[in-house]
């Protein structure tokens, strides 16, 4: 019901503020502080799935579907429509233009969404009153769980500046080693190639000499049979 309110609102009054410039308080908060949170939220949830492969990975199935999430909060009371698709998760207080209503409705206490943006917990995104179809409300709850701020950071600040005291795990070691051996592998069959290059540029040479010495030897003999047949033709 609220949703279709809010989609139908240009044909009621009562929902005229909302689409107002004048800087008028949409519930608490002003038009424009609130489009200001939202981009801010929108960059960072950005930045959030394009350096953490697991939050990218949770997200698809709801970004193949086109889901919109519509989110209202209590003090302050604000609404706004959250959009999966390809360029990651937009942010509005408008229902998009393709949809009727919202797949997925969220009602929560704005201290409560902090909360689930604060951190990873799972007992934070359960205290939500989220409604839908099972499947993209577990799969939005995964996503969600995810999406801790906190937990992104500390993704980020391993990735710059890698802790020394952190030891790797067998997985890695085993990657590292694995890559160890390509790259022994792979200078073992340019030193075999060289190795092959050179033997055959020495045999090259050796032929060379045998030939030039061959030549040098025939070019002898025959001078030495023109001398002899020079002098016999006129001493004889």
């Amino acid at each position: 019901m609220a949703d279709n309110q809010i989609f139908n609102h240009p044909t009621q009054p009562q929902a005229q503020p909302q689409e107002s410039d004048s800087g008028r308080p949409n519930g608490v908060i002003s038009q424009s502080v609130l489009s200001v949170v939202l981009v801010f939220l929108e960059s960072a949830i950005t930045l959030m799935l394009r350096f953490n492969p697991k939050l990218r990975q949770l997200a698809y199935p709801l970004v193949q579907d086109g889901v919109v999430v519509s989110i209202r909060t209590y003090l302050p009371h604000v609404q706004v429509f959250a959009t999966f698709n390809e360029h990651g998760v937009l942010l509005d207080t408008q229902l998009p233009a393709h949809k009727q209503s919202a797949d997925i409705m969220i009602n929560a206490y704005s201290f409560e969404l902090a909360g689930v943006l604060s951190n990873h917990s799972i007992d934070a995104v359960e205290k939500l009153q989220i409604r839908g179809d099972v499947v993209p409300v577990a799969q939005l709850k995964d996503f969600l769980v995810q999406l801790g701020i906190g937990g992104v950071i500390d993704q980020l600040i391993r990735k710059v500046k890698k802790n020394p005291d952190s030891k790797p795990t067998p997985e890695q070691k085993a990657e590292k080693i694995s890559e160890l051996k390509a790259k022994l592998s792979e200078q073992s069959a340019q030193i075999e190639s060289l190795a092959t290059q050179n033997a055959r540029l020495n045999t090259q040479l050796a032929e060379a000499k045998t030939k030039q010495k061959s030549t040098f030897t025939g070019f002898i003999i025959a001078a030495l049979v023109a001398i002899a047949a020079i002098v016999s033709h006129f001493f004889v």
